[in-house]
């Protein structure tokens, strides 16, 4: 089973995603909460595969939680739930150490696959956020930083592992990837696994912005 905790400041939210989670089958919620403070008491005492952790909860909002999470080399994988798609919050939650980051108006659908991937020590985006870090590469591309600069061009890909990194600068979710391709998504997260391994990428969010820089994947006109 899949251990989760829920903090949002909200009960009613807290409930509906319990019910969405708790039906899954596979994953078990340990814990709920209202504020950053209880955040960091339930993961400290639960020790969760994931949080499932709202970015405007009281005490300590969500980019201090995932940081102090962080640095104490806590092992529970971040899954942020949102209203909000602002780049600049996404990439300060992305860059603290959270894994996912789900909006509140799809969170019904795609909450429990969200958590099954964080938990699995994989990033998860929603498309709506994974348009944002498309965006932010953009502004990025004429500056590439000197770790992208020093990737060696000798970290061969295949001409599939190619394919699947320019759909995933694309902003392209597994399942939207695996559809493209005509592959399942588990060969997907394989190829992508490979991909990390190759580039010496750590997130989604580095893939797709080494597929801009590098011209693997081409900025939409209207992201």
């Amino acid at each position: 089973m899949i251990t989760v905790v829920i903090v949002d400041d909200h009960p009613i939210v807290r409930a509906g995603m319990r019910a969405v989670l708790e039906q899954s089958g596979d994953i078990l919620v340990q814990a709920e909460g209202g504020s950053g403070t209880e955040a960091l008491r339930l993961v400290l005492k639960y020790d969760p595969d994931v949080l499932v952790l709202d970015i405007n909860v009281p005490n300590k909002d969500g980019v201090e939680v995932t940081r102090q999470i962080k640095a104490q080399n806590l092992r529970t994988a971040i899954l942020i739930l949102t209203a909000h798609d602002d780049p600049q919050l996404i990439f300060g939650l992305l860059e603290n150490g959270a894994l996912g980051y789900v909006l509140k108006d799809e969170a019904l659908e795609t909450l429990a696959g969200a958590v099954r991937a964080v938990a699995e020590g994989k990033s998860w985006l929603s498309p709506a956020v994974a348009s944002q870090v498309v965006r932010r590469a953009i502004a990025f591309q004429a500056e590439a930083s000197p770790r992208s600069r020093a990737l060696s061009a000798g970290h061969h890909l295949t001409e599939r592992e190619v394919e699947v990194l320019s759909l995933l600068g694309q902003g392209l979710d597994n399942a939207s990837i695996a559809k493209s391709l005509s592959i399942t998504k588990r060969t997907v997260q394989n190829h992508i696994s490979n991909i990390y391994g190759k580039l010496d990428l750590d997130s989604r969010a580095e893939a797709i912005l080494y597929a801009l820089q590098h011209g693997l994947a081409k900025v939409p006109d209207d992201p």
